[in-house]
């Protein structure tokens, strides 16, 4: 990085940091700290959700995923915009007439303290997992950039982010995420424009548009039904629906943003405002991925986008195979480029069986440039044994390293680390308020002082952050951040959002039915998970589906239970 670099990834995230210290000042009661001061307008709402779910993983995965898999991830979020219109509905007034801190106050309300631990448990569990791969995406980053050890890494990351959360609570969490969500979406356009320049003179918008198409990346929708494929409509629309319906309207990282809001008024309109922008902001994310496909087909891309394990494997007694290796690619990567010119001057001339022909030969082309890289990850394993060869991870991070000119490249860093400032701060904050309110002042200490309070809660963010550092030493395992975290959060909120369901609608259920429900639902959705190759977004409905079947049968089969007092405000 240049000193220019360094002076806007600095200057930025020091712009932002200091606005929200600046703001949430003054922040003196467990309340305000837990929840904002509630003063928050519809579009900071929808800016703030939009910023907590869009962390780094976002910047990292999405367009290394659309690479190689091209754009059909978009229709993961087909079902969101239902989702919010249900939510603003039926959520956000039960929540606000409760007065609720965390959402798991409203289920010992409605049924009785197990369940309303339930329902905390499973998100402590989910969401701390969660936080450990958030973390661990941004210290990619500067692992990468700074060539530090990526353990060491983890570490100095998870530290700078506790200290930030625990500083500023909610409010400051919130008033970050404006100027955060604008950075963020303001430098991949940026991207994007920079990568269509950085193409051949002779390649236009249209033209890269088309190569991609060639290589069978412009595959938005597929209505091909298919419980074992993650991604087409049918998946998106129904398992995507209970995924968006469970995250936004029972995680507590989610809950705490939008009712920080002034009024219910305001908080439904920050949640549909983040219904039309999501699928749109998904969707630029994933083609800047796609323009990193199609520039990379006119310019050789490194054969392992880890450049770390590249000059590891270049020291051991397998650098001459992998020397031989890098020379078959670029013969590869070359008859491919002169095959895509062939392409589009067939294209350009309007001979449509001449284009059609070439694209078969792209195709194979294609295969066999996968081929190799698979090699190469092969011998990876076999010079450096225990490795982890994914790398899907660093493709865009190492294109802006090597292709972004100096300034660009410091504002698409400050971009992705604001993205991870923004999403973690979010969850420690829900882990620590969730922990503090539903177990410590509900079991532990329900007559503590508000102060005391206060300092319990900033332990528990200390100590939620700690466990996220911890879990970020096992993500490198994972095949890909942004679907891990995907898949982690489908396992358990299928069951989260049925206890909800059935809270909101089936008011004959009790306690005791719902939770017997939940805690079957849940082990027969890890049993699936470990045993079956179901796509994971079809764990959302199972989940959801048998404890909201379940409640009803064991209802009906249970004795009459008598109905106990709300205490949602405890």
């Amino acid at each position: 990085m240049t000193l220019l670099d360094w002076l806007v990834l600095v200057g930025t995230t020091a712009l932002i940091v200091g606005w929200g210290i600046w703001k949430s000042r003054g922040t003196k009661s467990t309340e305000d700290y837990l929840r904002g001061k509630r003063v928050l307008k519809w579009h900071t709402i929808g800016l703030t959700v939009m910023a907590t779910q869009a962390s780094a993983i976002t910047f990292l995965s999405v367009p290394g995923q659309a690479y190689e898999d091209g754009m059909r991830f978009v229709q993961f979020y087909f079902g969101l915009p239902f989702a919010m219109i249900l939510i603003s509905a039926v959520f956000v007034p039960i929540y606000y007439k409760l007065n609720v801190i965390t959402a798991y106050q409203y289920l010992e309300a409605r049924f009785d303290l197990k369940t309303r631990l339930l329902g905390a448990f499973l998100f402590l569990v989910q969401r701390g997992m969660a936080a450990g791969i958030t973390i661990y995406a941004p210290s990619i980053i500067l692992s990468t950039i700074l060539g530090w050890p990526l353990e060491p890494t983890v570490v100095a990351m998870g530290v700078v982010v506790i200290l930030y959360t625990v500083l500023g609570g909610a409010s400051a969490v919130s008033q970050t995420q404006k100027q955060q969500m604008v950075v963020m979406m303001g430098g991949m356009v940026v991207a994007a424009l920079v990568i269509i320049w950085r193409l051949p003179s002779h390649v236009s918008f249209g033209d890269a548009v088309d190569v991609a198409g060639a290589f069978g990346r412009m595959n938005v929708v597929s209505f091909d039904f298919n419980v074992q494929d993650r991604y087409n409509f049918w998946s998106g629309i129904t398992g995507g629906f209970f995924l968006a319906l469970s995250y936004f309207g029972t995680d507590q990282s989610q809950v705490g943003r939008y009712l920080s809001g002034s009024s219910i008024s305001e908080s439904r309109l920050g949640l549909l405002f983040n219904g039309v922008l999501k699928l749109p902001m998904q969707f630029i994310i994933l083609f800047v991925g796609i323009l990193v496909f199609v520039f990379y087909q006119f310019s050789t891309p490194p054969l392992l986008f880890n450049e770390s394990l590249r000059e590891r494997v270049k020291v051991t007694q397998q650098a001459g195979e992998y020397a031989a290796l890098e020379a078959k690619w670029e013969q590869v990567q070359s008859s491919k480029r002169e095959q895509l010119e062939r392409y589009l001057a067939a294209g350009d001339a309007g001979d449509v069986a001449a284009q059609a022909g070439v694209r078969e030969s792209l195709r194979a082309s294609a295969s066999e440039a996968s081929a190799i890289r698979k090699d190469a990850k092969a011998l990876v394993t076999k010079a450096l044994p225990g490795v982890e060869t994914k790398d899907s991870d660093y493709i865009f991070i190492g294109f802006v390293k090597r292709w972004l000119p100096s300034g660009l490249f410091g504002l698409l860093i400050a971009v992705i680390l604001a993205a991870a400032m923004s999403s973690i701060a979010s969850e420690l904050t829900a882990l620590g308020a969730t922990t503090t309110v539903d177990f410590y002042r509900r079991l532990v200490r329900p007559e503590a002082s508000d102060t005391h309070v206060l300092k319990a809660s900033k332990l528990f963010t200390v100590f939620w952050g700690l466990v996220a550092v911890g879990f970020a030493s096992f993500a490198s395992l994972l095949d890909n951040l942004i679907q891990a975290v995907n898949i982690l959060g489908s396992i358990f909120y299928g069951t989260v959002l049925g206890l909800f369901l059935v809270a909101f609608f089936l008011k004959h259920v009790k306690g005791h039915a719902v939770f017997t429900a939940a805690v079957i639902s849940q082990s027969t959705v890890i049993a699936l998970f470990m045993l079956s190759s179901i796509g994971y977004l079809w764990y959302n409905v199972i989940g959801c589906a048998l404890v909201v079947v379940l409640s009803l049968v064991a209802q009906a089969v249970m004795p009459r239970e008598v109905d106990v007092a709300p205490a949602a405000g405890t």
